[in-house]
């Protein structure tokens, strides 16, 4: 069985590496600048006197004057990773452990059912998956001091 239709369930997030806590924000619209201002107002307001940086890819709302006013305003520094590098964004690996888990090989009957799935296993990242997830998400990066340089 597959789903009908075409519906949307939208995740915006921002994790903390240092306190390994999930922020989130839904909809089942479109992604635009709004979603992402409530985001940076959802983290301003669970750390209203930390020094926060948000790493963000390239995503034409995420660098549109909205979000670069708000995230001024709010004392939240952005930093834009360079283009075609999700391997670079912990972020990204945090949505594919959520689809791994709840998504992939499994049918629901009801977009109500697919939402709460989802939902629900992004609840547990700070409790049952909290040890898959700090793993994962592990700011540290392999550099390589003396790389060739190749063209193709």
């Amino acid at each position: 069985k597959s789903s009908s239709g075409r519906k949307r369930y939208n995740v915006l997030g921002a994790y903390s590496v240092k306190g390994t806590e999930l922020i989130t924000v839904t909809n089942d619209a479109y992604i635009n600048s709004d979603p992402l201002v409530d985001l940076l107002t959802a983290i301003n307001r669970l750390h209203p006197d930390t020094a926060i940086t948000l790493v963000m890819d390239n995503a034409r709302y995420q660098r549109c004057d909205k979000v670069m006013d708000k995230a001024k305003e709010l004392g939240i520094d952005l930093l834009f990773l360079p283009p075609y590098s999700p391997n670079l964004n912990l972020i990204e690996r945090l949505w594919k452990f959520t689809k791994k888990q709840c998504l992939y090989n499994r049918y629901y009957e009801t977009f109500q059912q697919f939402k709460a799935a989802i939902d629900d296993c992004l609840n547990k990242v700070k409790s049952t998956f909290s040890e898959q997830v700090k793993t994962l998400l592990n700011p540290k990066f392999q550099l390589f001091g003396k790389s060739a340089i190749v063209t193709a």
